[in-house]
């Protein structure tokens, strides 16, 4: 920090010397000086700076900037314009991605300048707020969302950009082949976007560790982004509606691959050390698939995702990089709440005079379990607020105290585990008691703790605090607003049913609203196909098992050969769902009949039919 103070004042001495420059990054920027206060710089390998200029403009922001030197910014650029094609495509296709593409220039060999996105935090920022083990939980980004958007219909809106904006990101870093994916370079805005940075290595030149590609996963798509998209840790509606975009996109793509292979290939000679040979071409051809079809792309897509999901080895790279980064904080960084969008403190709240907690509450959203409401009193006369906690928000503030202030200031926090099957209401009382008394300890401790700015920010109400004030609000399904109802207990399958050249092809996309087993476990469900009348049972047909889920993605292509077409008229595809149970008989959770001869497949079928017991299907 030091060096950089002393090499500010260089810069200083250019403006009093020069009144004013333009920023190579965009002509239209004016500025007439540094804000050396607001200056500082990042933790990786090449030392990038965060600088802040004054706007000429008396009116406008403070503009803030990276400057980087040591890294070859042209590829940044090329990767950054290939994203921007890539995002007029789909625009021009009626398919908004919500996509955040910033500005970077190169100044020189070897440097340049790069625009900072206003109100991003990197996913490890993130992450870390939950521990160092933030990357293995699911957790985080939805709890930050949630922070920075109070209001439902406001996360709502953010849980739609991330939709969007993470699919568009997943299609475009697969197909560039972007590596080096780590969560210090994955950014998310508090309105929902996300988008990538620092694009050093691309076209699958990912870095090693001996003989082990550190970039394991086709893209980076992990199970607490998946949480944010399903409103919880089960796959819902939305997921659905996540895979339909990624493949929307990735096909339309797949129609400008010569455009793609032809502006990469008037780079190769520009001296880009990973953009040098036909062999890097290659990779995005490769990527692209051109000679697939559509719903062959589809389902290979749907695979991609479900391999990126199901990767330990990106988490393990998150966390890794975690603890490398832990050297360079500063001990000076304070433990902040999670779930806080920001600081109190006793001056600005007021000194607490008790604290009380009143009840428990059940809670559905955004997960099952239970909300402790306390009762807080200030010294102001007549000032009680009540607030909502959940335990494992107790817990956040007992590890962050931990971190302030020596165990024998603290009073002994409640176990977390609980003994044999205990249900979850009697739990729920137990912890209460126990709770209670920790918190009245708490603000009887020593003056250090007791009115340090982690416990008034605790009990400091939340917008969800006042929202909740004085209701008990009727509790909904995380996805109530994007599932509609179903009409019918068994659900409903998307299917996409198409006739060409003789071959009948059914493709079985995704599941929605399978009524759970009779144990209340959530079934296996697999799809079953047969074209009657069938006596010898040779047009059966089958899915792959998805495991524990009502609402299962698949993009699985079931093809029939050699019908023709009369033949296909007297024909009724009957379609069932069973969920898979090993020894034992398969369960039936719902089928569909649909006559082939009621579809005018001169082009392609795709829609919702809803499952129940026998009977024809309709759309």
């Amino acid at each position: 920090q030091g060096i950089l103070r002393e090499g500010l004042e260089d810069v200083k001495q250019f403006f009093k010397a020069h009144g004013s420059c333009r920023l190579p990054l965009s002509p239209s920027l004016l500025v007439k000086g540094i804000v050396p206060r607001d200056c500082s710089y990042f933790n990786s390998n090449a030392v990038p700076l965060k600088l802040s200029f004054q706007n000429v403009d008396p009116l406008g922001e403070n503009i803030r900037v990276i400057f980087k030197c040591g890294d070859d910014l042209r590829q940044d650029m090329l990767t950054l314009q290939m994203i921007r094609i890539m995002n007029k495509i789909w625009v021009q296709e009626g398919l908004d991605m919500r996509m955040v593409i910033f500005r970077c220039f190169s100044t020189g060999r070897g440097r340049g300048m790069v625009e900072m996105i206003p109100n991003a935090e990197t996913l490890r920022k993130i992450q870390v707020e939950h521990g160092v083990t933030g990357s293995f939980k699911d957790r985080p980004l939805a709890d930050w969302l949630q922070k920075h958007n109070p209001e439902e219909d406001e996360y709502e809106k953010a849980v739609e950009n991330f939709i969007y904006s993470c699919a568009g990101c997943c299609v475009a870093t697969y197909v560039l082949g972007i590596c080096d994916r780590h969560n210090d370079n994955i950014m998310l805005k508090t309105t929902g976007h996300m988008f990538h940075i620092d694009f050093g290595r691309f076209l699958g030149h990912a870095q090693m560790f001996g003989n082990i590609k550190r970039d394991r996963a086709p893209f980076v798509f992990t199970s607490d982004m998946a949480y944010v998209i399903n409103g919880g840790d089960k796959p819902s509606s939305r997921f659905h509606d996540f895979v339909d975009l990624c493949c929307q996109a990735y096909n339309l793509i797949r129609k400008h691959t010569h455009l793609f292979l032809n502006l990469l290939g008037l780079m190769l000679s520009c001296g880009i050390p990973e953009l040098s040979d036909l062999e890097d071409l290659k990779y995005v051809y490769d990527a692209l698939r051109p000679q697939d079809s559509d719903a062959d792309a589809t389902t290979y897509f749907t695979r991609l995702i479900e391999s990126s999901l199901g990767s330990v080895a990106t988490k393990l790279n998150f966390f890794i990089h975690n603890l490398a980064q832990m050297k360079f904080t500063g001990s000076d960084a304070r433990p902040t709440l999670s779930f806080a969008p920001r600081t109190h403190t006793l001056k600005t709240s007021g000194r607490i005079r008790d604290v009380f907690l009143c009840r428990h509450e059940r809670v559905f959203n955004p997960s099952k379990g239970y909300t402790y409401v306390v009762k807080v009193q200030r010294e102001s006369p007549g000032e009680v607020t009540f607030v909502q906690r959940t335990f494992e928000e107790f817990q956040e503030l007992h590890n962050k105290l931990r971190l302030l202030f020596p165990s024998s200031l603290l009073p002994s926090f409640p176990s977390r585990f609980v003994i044999g099957r205990s249900r979850g209401e009697a739990v729920a009382e137990r912890r209460k008691e126990e709770l209670n008394g920790y918190i009245w300890h708490l603000i009887h401790a020593a003056p250090e703790v007791a009115e340090c700015d982690l416990i008034y920010t605790f009990f400091h109400p939340l917008p969800r605090d006042e929202k909740a004030a004085g209701t008990n609000p009727t509790p909904k399904p995380a996805d109530a607003t994007w599932a509609r109802s179903l009409g019918k207990v068994g659900g409903e399958v998307k299917l996409s049913i198409s006739y060409k050249n003789n071959k009948l092809f059914i493709m079985v996309m995704h599941i929605r609203g399978l009524p759970p087993l009779q144990d209340g476990n959530d079934p296996d469900p697999y799809v079953k196909t047969y074209l009657l009348p069938d006596p010898q049972k040779t047009t059966k047909r089958k899915t792959k098992v998805a495991r524990k889920t009502c609402n299962p993605t698949y993009n699985e292509m079931l093809v029939y050969d050699g019908i023709p077409r009369g033949d296909l008229e007297q024909r009724e595809l009957r379609l069932s769902v069973l969920s898979e149970e090993g020894f034992w008989e398969n369960i039936l959770l719902g089928e569909v009949g649909i006559r082939l001869r009621d579809l005018d497949l001169a082009q392609e079928k795709m829609g919702w039919f809803a499952l129940g017991s026998r009977g024809h299907g309709t759309l």
